[in-house]
């Protein structure tokens, strides 16, 4: 049997193993489905709490259950931080961070480590496939020559590809399996070999013509949210300034039946896709002399928001006889969306810093988030607070950054002294509630 023929009969007949290095919001719930379809999936990770969790069936992400952990630890799942034992999977999916370095450049230091730790054990027969969002022609430009470096044969004895992750975090409809899966394969045969790859776990597989078109897949999908953020945002800016709602206005034009998607403005952009993808894109774009200014337009303004929600915030507090420096705050919601426990990018955390740069005492509460965990950029020794009418009345300030659905909203709003709503959740006007 060829390499390919031998890949192929492993991932049919399920005697397969799959290797997902990153176990995080991406590659957990990925191992999970793996295991569910009948796998035996060794999950990698650098994290040794992480990967001791898991081996005790216990799960450090809210929205999957330590059931689900300790349900694919019976069917064989295993988590490790011994990377030398990638040699004992067929399939190698990398899922991990590509952040933005200081210079909001691409920082590919965490795949380009991972697949540098796989290359001595690399052997015929096996699949690499990236998942982390990146700039066209890393699959190729980055991967493949590690790969070859080691005298294996792209297409022919390992086969590599490029399917970008779709995961959305605490999403009821949507799962992993029911997300339409792009792959992009180095060769006709790589492309062969990922789509039975995902084929066995994904309902739906979309094979495209390369690694560079799924990649740009990937880019395209978040640079066209970040523009359309970026203009409501922008159009909020116009509406406050305006004395209009955009909320009620988005709602509205909502209503339209056809050539209208309603987006809604925040406090900054969150979790790992937007705030960071399209600078992927603009820094590719420059190496083809190319400027992409309506991509970065958008972002500026949308990294602009967390600044503009302070100015309303102190131009409140003046109105009322208040001053920011000394007082109390309170941030509701740190999360960088609604009803998950993800702090990735999280505008929330970056409103904490302003407001205690500005002088002001700074608490916050989050049901999902009981202790303000460990990020490369914002440290913060804080616990959630409850809420209680008298912890409400506590506080100078609430600031809303995130509509959690356990908050009691009218509790809130009967007890607080003042709220910043910058998610639009109070939709009658109130004397102590101010919209940002």
């Amino acid at each position: 049997m060829t390499p390919k023929q031998k890949l192929l009969a492993r991932l049919a007949d399920r005697s397969a193993v799959i290797g997902i290095f990153g176990l995080g919001y991406v590659g957990l719930p990925l191992a999970l489905g793996y295991a569910q379809a009948g796998y035996r999936v060794l999950g990698f990770d650098i994290d040794p709490a992480k990967v001791a969790a898991l081996n005790h069936g216990r799960s450090y992400i809210e929205h999957i259950a330590g059931a689900s952990i300790a349900a694919a630890r019976e069917r064989g799942f295993e988590a490790t931080d011994d990377f030398s034992r990638s040699a004992q999977a067929d399939a190698l999916i990398v899922c991990v961070p590509t952040p933005l370095n200081k210079y909001r450049e691409p920082d590919l230091s965490f795949v380009l480590k991972t697949v540098e730790s796989l290359v001595p054990h690399l052997r015929a027969a096996q699949i690499l496939s990236l998942e982390s969002t990146t700039y066209p022609g890393t699959t190729e430009e980055e991967l493949r020559p590690r790969i070859e470096a080691r005298g294996l044969s792209v297409g022919a004895e390992v086969f590599l590809c490029f399917s970008p992750e779709r995961e959305d975090p605490g999403n009821k409809v949507y799962a992993t399996r029911t997300i339409p899966k792009v792959v992009g394969g180095t060769t006709p045969d790589c492309l062969e070999a990922a789509c039975a790859l995902y084929g066995a776990v994904v309902e739906k597989v979309v094979p495209v013509s390369s690694t560079r078109v799924a990649e740009m897949t990937k880019l395209l999908e978040n640079v066209h949210r970040a523009v359309n953020i970026g203009l409501v945002n922008e159009m909020k800016i116009i509406c406050d300034r305006m004395g209009i709602d955009v909320h009620e206005v988005i709602r509205a034009a909502a209503t339209k039946p056809f050539g209208f998607v309603p987006y809604w403005p925040g406090p900054g952009l969150g979790g790992h896709c937007i705030p960071i993808d399209p600078f992927y894109l603009t820094w590719k774009a420059r190496e083809y002399g190319l400027h992409t200014r309506f991509i970065e337009l958008a972002g500026e303004i949308n990294r602009g928001m967390p600044e503009w929600v302070i100015g309303k915030i102190m131009e409140a507090m003046n109105s009322r006889g208040m001053v920011l420096k000394g007082s109390r705050c309170l941030v509701l919601g740190i999360a960088y969306k609604r009803n998950v426990d993800d702090m990735r990018e999280s505008p929330a955390a970056e409103l904490m810093e302003l407001l205690v740069q500005r002088g002001a005492q700074v608490s916050y509460s989050d049901p999902h988030v009981p202790s303000f965990p460990r990020m490369r950029e914002h440290k913060f020794d804080l616990q959630s607070v409850k809420l209680t009418p008298e912890s409400i009345a506590a506080y100078d300030l609430l600031l809303l950054a995130t509509d959690h659905e356990k908050f009691d909203y009218a509790q809130i709003k009967r007890h607080a002294r003042l709220i910043v709503d910058t998610r639009g959740v109070y939709l009658e006007p109130a004397a102590n509630v101010v919209k940002a």
